[in-house]
């Protein structure tokens, strides 16, 4: 299954900061996004991409987890012309994980 399949996520940049947020669509799954979203596999999934390791908040009363994403400061969305490497684009490639 994937992520997806019970989660939908939100997503902002400014600068060289991504936030994601994972939410689940039933609060019952929450636990299961809590145990298997980890802040080290979302390190991992972004790995090269990273300056620093995406830092997990966990939101319980809204069933959710937002992500903090730090770029190398040469890689600001403002200053970038990579196609599309916003934090929208970033949560769909979370989305998709097995989980």
């Amino acid at each position: 299954m994937q992520l997806r399949d019970i989660a939908h996520a939100r997503a902002g940049d400014k600068g060289t900061v991504v936030t994601i947020s994972v939410i689940a669509r039933r609060p019952e799954d929450y636990p299961i996004i809590e145990e298997r979203v980890t802040a080290e596999r979302v390190t991992k999934l972004f790995g090269p991409w990273l300056w620093r390791p995406a830092v997990r908040y966990s939101i319980a009363h809204l069933a959710a987890l937002n992500y903090v994403l730090e770029r190398s400061p040469t890689q600001s969305v403002t200053r970038s012309l990579a196609l599309d490497a916003h934090g929208k684009c970033l949560s769909s490639v979370l989305l998709d994980i097995e989980i």
